[in-house]
């Protein structure tokens, strides 16, 4: 697998593949600034890499340090992490979380933050499931890269922002993804759950040529908060 903005390592073995990509972040002059290495593994049956989604998403993160200085972040879907682990790089407090029943891909998780000698919290939560962890959590940046695939999982995604949003006023989702995702249901349930969108922009309006070359799709970036903020 090539990675999108870098060079790649791999090995096989057992029918799966591992490599390592490397994703580039650099200042307004193109001075490199630091690269993020990520573990990705593809199998027949499964894949854990880097989606565009992804990239946009770190990308931004990175354009508008700035603005996130000093928050906390936790990042939902995290999969490969590079968003949240473009945040820790920049000495954010990150929190790194995907589904719970996904051990492989939490423990993937751990290993790319070790890699990238960043200490981010790992945790399983799963949307629309109210366990302990949970209740802990007052994140002010909430990320998700391309968490809106499958529209069956809407409800409980936007049940778990609107929790998190409410439990740390203040607070932002910044979201990637697809046009495929079905805006009019997104924009339906944003209603429903109370929150509105405060910036909707083209992913790729403020992408480097070189980043954004390597990508494809419609993709979109939002910013979402509580209706009564």
């Amino acid at each position: 697998m090539e990675a999108e903005d870098g060079g790649q390592g791999g090995s096989t073995s057992g029918g799966n593949m591992t490599t390592v990509s490397q994703h580039t972040f650099a200042d307004d002059f193109e001075k490199l600034a630091f690269t993020i290495s990520i573990i990705e593994n593809v199998k027949e049956e499964y894949g854990l890499f880097v989606w565009p989604c992804s990239v946009i998403l770190a990308e931004y993160v990175w354009q508008q340090r700035l603005q996130f200085s000093g928050a906390s972040v936790l990042e939902l879907g995290a999969g490969t992490c590079l968003p949240g682990l473009v945040a820790a790089k920049l000495g954010l407090d990150v929190t790194l979380t995907d589904d719970s029943n996904k051990l492989e891909v939490l423990d993937n998780m751990r290993r790319v933050c070790d890699l990238n000698q960043l200490n981010c919290k790992v945790l399983g939560l799963t949307w629309g499931v109210w366990d302990e962890s949970i209740f802990t959590l007052k994140p002010k940046l909430i990320l998700g890269a391309d968490v809106f695939y499958d529209a069956s999982a809407f409800d409980d995604l936007f049940a778990t922002v609107t929790f998190l949003l409410q439990n740390s006023p203040g607070s932002v989702f910044i979201t990637t993804y697809h046009n495929r995702s079905g805006h009019h249901l997104i924009e339906f349930l944003m209603v429903k759950w109370g929150l509105k969108c405060l910036k909707l922009i083209d992913g790729f309006s403020f992408m480097p040529p070189y980043k954004a070359s390597g990508l494809s799709g419609n993709i979109q970036l939002a910013e979402i908060v509580l209706s009564s903020e």
